[in-house]
C-alpha cells in the first residue's frame, strides 16, 4: 500500500465520528443525544526520511513513532559542530 509505514506497516484505520447535540446533565441539561454517526479514516503521520539501511542510503516513508523510538537510523549529512575544549583539549581550565 502507498500510505503505510515501511518499518512497522502501520496504515489507515477506520472509525466513526459521532455527532452529539444537547447540554450535558452535569451542566444542568437533560443529556446529550447522538444525532449522527459517520465513517471516517484515521491516517498515520508519515514522513519521507532519508534512512541508512545496511550501509546504503534510501528514502522511506516512516511513521513518526518509528522515528522517535529509534527504529531507524537517519542519514547524517554533516558532522555536528563541536565547541573547542569540549573534549578537554585546546582550552585551559580556570583556577579556583
Amino acid at each position: 500500500m502507498a500510505r503505510e509505514c515501511e518499518v512497522c506497516g502501520k496504515g489507515p484505520q477506520v472509525g466513526n465520528t459521532v455527532t452529539l447535540r444537547g447540554k450535558a446533565k452535569y451542566l444542568g441539561g437533560v443529556g446529550t443525544k447522538v444525532t449522527g454517526i459517520n465513517r471516517r479514516q484515521f491516517k498515520p503521520n508519515l514522513q519521507r526520511v532519508r534512512v541508512t539501511v545496511r550501509g546504503t542510503n534510501k528514502s522511506m516513508r516512516v511513521c513518526t513513532q518509528c522515528i522517535r523510538s529509534g527504529a531507524i537510523t537517519k542519514l547524517i549529512k554533516a558532522v555536528p559542530f563541536k565547541l573547542p575544549g569540549a573534549d578537554g583539549t585546546g582550552v585551559k581550565a580556570k583556577k579556583k
